[in-house]
């Protein structure tokens, strides 16, 4: 891993690592379909293997407690899309991995604003002036 690479994970919020899985299981994904195009069964399951691996991670991360039924929706997502990658692969079904890809770029638009919301209301609270305490002096 690049020095880069590892600087963005480290300084990462929570909401950002959720987008940067997202991003890497589209990127290998978009790869395993062109090494199904070309053939290249290999290549192709160990890409699509790998996608899988990332939603796993995002599916072990739900807290069904804390994130009721958003968190239970998107489990059931996670398991809909791995056993697509499961079955695109034993299959070599080019249009599952694109209905796949499609289901995490519309759930990663959806993280991408939830992010930015977060952003947006840290901003406003760190730029709000502080109320002159007792050991300050106001003039």
């Amino acid at each position: 891993m690049n020095e880069y690479l590892k600087m963005r994970i480290q300084t990462a919020t929570p909401l950002q690592l959720v987008i940067m899985l997202y991003d890497g299981a589209i990127k290998f994904m978009r790869a395993a379909i062109k090494e199904m195009e070309k053939g290249n069964v290999e290549k192709q399951n160990e890409l699509l293997v790998r996608a899988q691996d990332i939603i796993t991670e995002l599916l072990i991360s739900l807290d069904e407690e804390k994130g009721g039924d958003i968190a239970k929706n998107l489990k059931m997502l996670y398991i809909y899309m791995k056993n697509r990658l499961i079955e695109a692969n034993i299959n070599d079904d080019i249009k599952a991995v694109e209905e796949v890809i499609e289901l995490m770029k519309s759930l990663k638009e959806a993280w991408v604003e939830v992010e930015k919301r977060e952003r947006t209301k840290a901003a406003t609270t760190n730029s709000k002036p502080t109320q002159p305490t007792s050991t300050q002096l106001t003039i």
